[in-house]
């Protein structure tokens, strides 16, 4: 909780008011003060998972930068001379040109994530009923996307799991752009998504589902039954696991047939989960004994390939169970 506060926060705060107040004497120093911030702030837009604060923060540090910027403009014009003339003025040209320098490595390495994978792409409705919801995993580097460090997994038991390599987790919005009502409420009923109905966006046959274990309290997780409450959905020659789901709410049996817009089950807190969200993953057949362990699959979801702090509608799905 306190390094997202610091990193997002106090941070960028720091840097507006090291802009705002402190600004470099010279053109260089300054220009490169003024650019290593707002990449900084680009980059930090771009890697960091905006749920606290919410997803609407870097667009108010891109204003502040603005305001910044300007002011120091009409205040005194572009600063002279144009090269720094002292060792505190080299010190803040060359501060701005590291962060310049990290900003563009970090966004760069973020902005690759939404490169779609080569190879066949699963193309989905979104599953989940009306509302607004925020990508907190998604996309194709481990930056934004952690679930892509399967891939990398040494152990036997990890690389049963290879098939969320490419998985999305979703959160809910509220009118406000928050996932949660305070900081870091404990009751998981408290988070935006929490009972948020899950439809099958497609027909298919359930492969596997669980619906008796326990939601945790936040951020309590079950490190041995990672999906929690979940159903696995076959349709066609590609599966689809829908994990974390509320206890009880599980509304089809393994085998059953199901049709589009069929319900699942709700948004829960069960298993591998740091917070109430959908977990939501394609994939090829894995073997009978590791069912998680197939291929990873490109999955678009209403035509997007998500990445972190993209925002998508939900839709309103008819609630038959076939």
């Amino acid at each position: 909780m306190l390094a997202p506060l610091v990193l997002q926060l106090l941070l960028p705060l720091a840097l507006l008011a090291w802009l705002a107040f402190a600004p470099a004497g010279s053109l260089l120093a300054w220009a490169l003060q003024a650019l290593g911030v707002v990449t900084f702030l680009v980059a930090l837009g771009l890697v960091g998972l905006w749920t606290l604060p919410p997803w609407w923060t870097p667009w108010l540090y891109g204003a502040l930068w603005c305001a910044a910027v300007i002011a120091t403009l009409l205040r005194r014009g572009l600063p002279t001379p144009a090269l720094p003339g002292n060792g505190g003025a080299w010190l803040t040209a060359g501060s701005g040109l590291l962060l310049l320098a990290t900003a563009l490595w970090q966004g760069g390495v973020a902005l690759a994530g939404r490169v779609v994978p080569e190879g066949p792409v699963v193309d989905l409705p979104n599953p989940l009923g009306p509302g607004r919801y925020l990508v907190g995993h998604g996309g194709s580097t481990t930056l934004v996307n952690a679930h892509q460090g399967i891939l990398e997994a040494e152990s036997p038991r990890l690389r049963r799991w290879r098939g969320q390599a490419l998985a999305i987790d979703l959160l809910g919005l509220d009118d406000d752009g928050r996932t949660r009502r305070g900081l870091r409420p404990e009751d998981p009923a408290r988070y935006t998504i929490w009972g948020a109905p899950v439809h099958a966006p497609c027909a298919g046959r359930v492969v596997q589902r669980e619906n008796g274990l326990p939601d945790q309290r936040v951020p309590e997780r079950d490190w041995v039954r990672l999906p929690g409450n979940h159903v696995l959905l076959r349709c066609g020659d590609f599966e689809v696991l829908f994990a974390h789901l509320q206890r009880g709410s599980v509304r089809v049996a393994a085998g059953e047939r199901v049709s589009p817009g069929t319900l699942l089950g709700v948004v829960g807190n069960s298993g591998n989960s740091s917070e109430p969200h959908l977990h939501l993953h394609a994939q090829r057949p894995g073997p009978p004994d590791a069912p998680f362990a197939g291929d990873p699959l490109p999955l678009r979801i209403d035509g997007r390939w998500l990445v972190r702090n993209d925002r998508i509608e939900g839709r309103a799905w008819s609630a038959r169970k076939d």
